[in-house]
């Protein structure tokens, strides 16, 4: 059994902006607080490199931020590509009856007969609905994340059941 991951993306700086060390970035969370000026968010999956925003602003579905510490275009440009995280324990409670995508990763997905498709490993939002991706190695199995088909996620015991549908959970 996999346990919950200790840290959660929820964003990806993807280039420098300007030369006083602003950075693009594009958000990965739904909580809309995690750039705002004080927030704390980290360079890797470690308390180890701190992140404090200084100031934030929306700028065609990213956001432009300047971090404390910051200052230049060159100090910007070191960021490109990283990814900022947070703390899974800093997550709000999701709505009565959801789930976020960190709480389901690494439990494991099995039809109400028991078979196992192995951990869930990632979740994909579609706008249709999510597609929950279960399965080790080369295995891999797509749940739509539907009503229907879920028929219970008990995060305390790290398991899914779907109901077996052919075609969809066919071996």
């Amino acid at each position: 059994m996999n346990d919950p991951p200790r840290w959660i993306a929820v964003g990806r700086i993807t280039r420098a902006h300007g030369v006083k060390g602003e950075v693009a970035v594009l958000p990965l969370s739904e909580v809309e607080s995690r750039f705002q000026p004080r927030s704390r968010v980290y360079l890797g999956e470690s308390d180890e490199r701190p992140l404090v925003v200084r100031s934030s602003r929306p700028d065609r579905g990213r956001l432009l931020v300047v971090f404390e510490g910051i200052d230049d275009r060159t100090a910007a440009d070191r960021l490109a590509g990283a990814y900022v995280f947070v703390p899974a324990s800093e997550s709000p409670e999701p709505p009565e009856g959801a789930f976020w995508a960190h709480q389901l990763i690494g439990c494991e997905v099995v039809t109400e007969e028991g078979r196992s498709f192995g951990p869930l490993r990632d979740v994909v939002h579609t706008i249709a609905n999510d597609v929950w991706v279960a399965g080790e190695g080369d295995h891999e199995v797509l749940v739509p994340a539907l009503k229907d088909l879920v028929v219970s996620v008990d995060l305390a015991a790290r398991r899914i059941v779907v109901r077996d549908v052919p075609g969809l959970t066919a071996p």
